[in-house]
């Protein structure tokens, strides 16, 4: 029944983890890129990818792949990825929107002994409990008898061009073992860095699921200390670089926890863990933790301002950076976002710059409207809110030279020496 030799495959959605996967599988595999977005697809059929994450020669490598804006041409696949987003609502509940809308479009397109696979960061058991119900009542066929199913979670890290999809180790899972070890055999034709079977969809879903909610609580931890530090005089760098000279202490810097993981995927196992009436403390502790980190910024600067006796109210403060992450144009989540609102309430002008992200996106997103360059000697505080290379390349002389005299200029990031700052987490 599984069979590699008469494989096709069809990836559905082509954002940061759809294009590289589909890409790597066009070079094995007749292979179709599907995007509910036209623009996207007319994009990558140019050769192009706005997220900067598939160079154009990685594109023209992918012989055996073409893009689809309509799910009628993945209709002779044989295997349907679906690596779509899974975000969560303003009240930072799963939104199984995008995924629900994949699985229904997979739904109609599976053919008796098809495999749907799930890439997507999601709660353990969310595959077989939401996702492959969809499956059955769209395509009419019945689980684990007409069709399979599979679960191999991301691990792209969007701007890492060190760590990529087929350096990175693949955990693989199939709803029976047959299934298990077609799924594993499939990534492993792409991923040189080889493959971890689960047990179970389940088991994959959870070591996905914590791998970023383990990163989140350790962010937090070095958050909490930094607002401790703060209260006592002392510089978190600091301290954390002694801490640093022991063998085994974890190296997590403070700063804004945004993107399309770490921000959002422990909402997916808190929110399953309530359904079951388990309270899991210490991650919602470090959620809140976390989300409050912009607002605690914008704080900050906001009493460098008042010692120096700048007017709040009516300042021109230049944010610099609106990206989740430096030297990438991924806006998913940003918690920049959480600094200029604050401000905002303040009554505050504020100005946002970053010559990475796309400014119709940002205005789209965030109803941020981007400026297409700082202008010279004219805010009175700067906040250096991602370490983009480009203002590392300016330096704090250079940021400065955006400000008036006596500016105040505060680091999010640790991209400048401590005595070049007014102040930094």
């Amino acid at each position: 029944m599984f069979d590699l030799a008469t494989t096709r495959i069809g990836v559905i959605g082509l954002g940061y983890v759809g294009l590289p996967l589909a890409v790597e599988f066009g070079k094995h595999f007749p292979t179709v890129g599907l995007d509910i977005n036209a623009a996207r697809i007319n994009e990558l059929q140019a050769g192009i990818d706005s997220t900067l994450e598939v160079a154009p020669d990685e594109l023209r490598q992918a012989r055996q792949l073409r893009y689809a804006s309509h799910a009628e041409e993945l209709a002779d696949c044989t295997v349907y990825v679906v690596t779509v987003p899974t975000p969560v609502d303003a009240y930072k509940r799963p939104d199984f929107g995008p995924l629900i809308g994949a699985s229904v479009t997979a739904g109609r397109l599976l053919k008796p002994g098809d495999v749907a696979i799930y890439e997507s960061t999601v709660y353990p058991g969310a595959t077989e409990e939401v996702c492959v119900p969809i499956l059955e009542r769209e395509s009419g066929l019945r689980f684990n008898v007409d069709f399979f199913a599979g679960y191999s979670p991301e691990r792209i890290n969007p701007g890492d061009k060190e760590h990529r999809l087929t350096t990175i180790r693949k955990v693989t899972s199939g709803s029976t073992p047959a299934a298990a070890a077609f799924v594993d055999a499939l990534y492993r034709q792409i991923i040189s860095a080889g493959t971890h079977p689960a047990s179970s969809i389940r088991v994959a879903e959870a070591a996905k699921v914590i791998e970023n909610t383990q990163r989140d609580v350790n962010i937090a931890l070095i958050n909490e200390l930094a607002l401790l530090f703060n209260r006592l005089g002392i510089d978190t760098e600091e301290v954390l670089q002694a801490a640093g000279t022991k063998w085994n202490f974890l190296p997590f810097r403070p700063g804004l926890v945004g993107g399309h993981c770490i921000g959002v995927d422990p909402y997916y196992l808190t929110y399953k863990a309530q359904q079951i009436g388990f309270h899991p403390e210490m991650i919602l502790a470090g959620r809140r933790v976390n989300d409050g980190m912009g607002a605690y910024v914008a704080q900050r600067v906001v009493k460098l301002m008042t010692q120096q006796r700048m007017p709040v109210m009516d300042a021109r403060v230049l944010v610099l950076g609106l990206a989740f992450k430096e030297n990438c144009p991924d806006l998913r989540n940003t918690r920049v976002v959480d600094i200029v609102q604050e401000f905002r309430d303040y009554h505050a002008q504020v100005d946002v710059y970053d010559p990475w992200v796309d400014r119709r996106e940002a205005l789209h997103e965030y109803g941020i409207e981007l400026v297409a360059a700082p202008k010279p000697n004219h805010y009175d505080a700067i906040i250096l809110a991602v370490a983009h290379r480009q203002f590392h390349e300016m330096g704090a002389a250079g940021l400065r030279a955006f400000g008036k005299s006596g500016a105040v200029l505060f680091d999010v990031k640790y991209l400048l020496p401590a005595d070049e700052v007014d102040g930094r987490l």
